[in-house]
C-alpha cells in the first residue's frame, strides 16, 4: 500500500487543525491503517522535566498508531503562545522551510500508511522574514487538507485560503467544516455556501463537540479520508 501524506492547515488560528488532524488519525486507525503525525513547529509549550512539550503535538502523538519520539513529532517547541517566528527569534533560533522539511522526511521514513504534517495557524503564518508555512508544504510537495473553522467570516477566509494554496501550486486533497462556534448564526446556510463554492473535495462536517470526552474519536465518525496523494 502506498503511503498517503497530507499537510494540514486552517483558515486561521483556532480553526481546529489539531482536533481534525487527530480525528483523521483515529479514522485511519479504524480502517486498519498505520498512522503517523508531525507538528514540526509549535509555540505555547509547557516546561516539563523532559523539556518543552506542546499540547497539540502530544494530542497527535497519542492519536497516531505508530511510535515516534516526541522530538521527532515536534522538533521545534517554544514556550510563549505567540507567532512561531517571533517565538523563534526570542529563543535565538532560525527556522527555515528546508531544514524543517528535512526533519519531516526523516520522521516519515517510519513505516506507515497514512500521515499528516500539521502547520501552525493559517497558510501564511511566517517562519522567518522571507518564508512562511506554505513554503514548508511546498518544500515537502504535499497535498493539503484545509480545516475551515465555522464562525462568522469563515466563507471569506476559506475561499481566500483555498485560492492561495492553489496559486502556490499545491493540490487541495479536501476540506473539513469544523463547527467551532456553537452560537454562529445561519450555520447551515454558511455551510451550504461553502459546499457550493469550495472547489475541492468535501471530507465532512464535524459538529461542535467541545467538552465531550473522546471528542476526536467521535469526530472521526463524521469524516472520510482523502482519496489519494494526487
Amino acid at each position: 500500500m502506498a503511503k498517503k501524506t497530507f499537510f494540514v492547515t486552517g483558515t486561521d488560528t483556532d480553526a481546529g487543525k489539531t482536533f481534525i488532524a487527530s480525528a483523521l488519525l483515529h479514522k485511519a486507525n479504524s480502517e486498519g491503517l498505520r498512522s503517523l503525525a508531525l507538528k514540526p513547529v509549535a509555540s505555547g509549550s509547557e516546561s516539563r522535566d523532559e523539556g518543552l512539550r506542546n499540547s497539540d503535538a502530544l494530542i497527535l502523538q497519542e492519536a497516531m498508531s505508530q511510535e515516534l519520539d516526541y522530538e521527532q513529532v515536534n522538533p521545534y517547541a517554544f514556550a510563549p503562545a505567540i507567532a512561531p517566528h517571533i517565538a523563534a527569534e526570542q529563543a535565538d533560533v532560525r527556522l527555515n522551510a528546508s531544514r524543517l522539511a528535512g526533519f519531516c522526511r526523516g520522521a516519515l521514513f517510519t513505516p506507515h500508511d497514512f500521515s499528516v504534517v500539521e502547520g501552525a495557524g493559517g497558510w501564511r503564518v511566517p517562519l522567518n522574514d522571507r518564508e512562511d508555512f506554505a513554503d514548508l508544504a511546498k518544500e515537502l510537495g504535499l497535498p493539503v487538507i484545509l480545516v475551515v473553522g465555522l464562525r462568522l467570516g469563515c466563507i471569506n477566509h476559506a475561499l481566500l485560503t483555498l485560492e492561495a494554496i492553489k496559486r502556490d501550486g499545491l493540490a487541495v486533497a479536501g476540506w473539513v467544516a469544523n463547527h467551532v462556534d456553537p452560537n454562529m448564526s445561519c450555520m447551515e446556510e454558511n455551510l451550504e455556501t461553502l459546499k457550493q463554492r469550495m472547489t475541492a473535495p468535501y471530507l465532512g462536517f464535524v459538529p461542535n463537540l467541545a467538552g465531550k470526552e473522546n471528542a476526536a474519536l467521535i469526530a472521526s465518525q463524521y469524516l472520510q479520508l482523502p482519496e489519494s496523494n494526487n
